[in-house]
């Protein structure tokens, strides 16, 4: 018999602790959203309050960084770095075909009865490479977001063929490889605009943890109510996302207050992080602040691939950079001790970076 959710606790075990997640709680036909998902006013993404302006961005075409024109696009990567924070590519390399059975796989994974998700939820992963939830830090939440997800960390290609999901290890695994090689060369343009030259071992160890993340949100009866993931900037180095055709991600330009929706057709973005990008730069490069809204019309999927420094990586302003600015505008800190601060709280836009900063 399903569950009637008479009160916080029986919603909260049914999705959370038993591992239902959101797309059990629709599946049982509801016909409006949960007191607990709904967000206060002043976190719920008004449609009529945004912006469109960013969908007519130009992406930028990574195939010509191998040509005659690298400087060209390297100062373009650059630029919107510095005044948005994220950006489009095409011509990325990665093939049309893969990116349509990532979507794929992600729907299949999702698809499955309740039992075979649960059995990866934190607890009681058979890997500690591999874990499913819902929400973000539901324990911790004033509101639910609207969102269930996979996550799995890469430690090596055995390990993944061998412990990540069935339904989506393979194709999540050749995404990851195919990508690296683009995400390397992005940070590299990155570091050497700053006019500072790492050495590989430095670099790698910047984006030496990967993770690949699959993310799914079920349609919702009231998505004005809602939202699918909150104010937040990720916490690694550079993120690459794959967005569906569905659309809902929401981008907070730096200085204003409008949010942009902006809407993909099997497209990638890649939003520069704060962590390695922001703080390594002292402030110069942006973090883009990020939302996504739900939709009555549809499920959707998105895949993002964060690449992130090593736990025991030191990270803060690089010193050449600080020298040239005159001050540090952020600490050193183990990023570590950072990502247990990030993981530690619900998303609130950009308090996170708050640990860093100087006052």
């Amino acid at each position: 018999m399903a569950p009637s959710f008479t009160d916080e606790n029986s919603l909260f075990n049914f999705v959370v602790r038993d591992g239902n997640g959101v797309k059990g709680m629709v599946d049982l036909g509801l016909s409006k959203v949960p007191e607990q998902y709904i967000q206060p006013p002043h976190e719920r993404i008004v449609k009529l309050n945004a912006s469109s302006s960013l969908n007519e961005l130009t992406p930028i075409d990574l195939s010509k960084l191998d040509g005659v024109d690298h400087e060209q696009v390297a100062n373009e990567i650059v630029n919107a770095a510095e005044v948005l924070g994220f950006f489009q590519v095409v011509n990325h390399g990665l093939p049309q075909e893969l990116l349509e059975s990532l979507k794929d796989a992600a729907n299949k994974f999702f698809g499955q009865a309740p039992g075979k998700k649960a059995a990866y939820r934190k607890g009681v992963s058979p890997s500690p490479y591999v874990m499913y939830g819902t929400s973000f830090v539901p324990e911790k939440e004033k509101a639910l977001e609207w969102k269930d997800y996979v996550s799995m960390v890469y430690s090596s290609d055995a390990d993944a063929l061998s412990h990540w999901p069935n339904e989506c290890k393979e194709v999540a695994l050749e995404y990851l490889k195919t990508s690296m090689h683009m995400v390397k060369k992005i940070v590299k343009i990155l570091i050497e605009k700053l006019g500072v030259t790492l050495e590989d071992s430095k670099l790698d160890g910047l984006i030496g943890l990967k993770m690949v993340n699959m993310n799914y949100y079920p349609t919702c009866p009231n998505p004005e109510l809602t939202v699918g993931v909150g104010r937040h900037s990720d916490m690694g180095t550079l993120t690459v996302l794959l967005q569906d055709g569905i659309g809902g991600l929401y981008v907070k330009v730096e200085e204003d207050m409008n949010a942009a929706g902006l809407r993909s057709l099997l497209s990638l973005e890649l939003w520069l992080q704060h962590i390695n990008i922001r703080i390594i730069s002292n402030g110069r490069y942006k973090s883009a602040e990020h939302r996504v809204r739900t939709t009555s019309a549809q499920s959707r999927v998105s895949v993002p691939i964060f690449t992130i420094p090593n736990a025991t990586e030191i990270i803060g302003p690089l010193p050449e950079v600080v020298a040239r600015d005159g001050v540090a505008r952020y600490r050193d800190m183990v990023f570590g001790d950072y990502m247990n601060n990030f993981f530690g709280n619900a998303h609130e836009g950009k308090k996170s970076l708050d640990y860093a900063r100087i006052n």
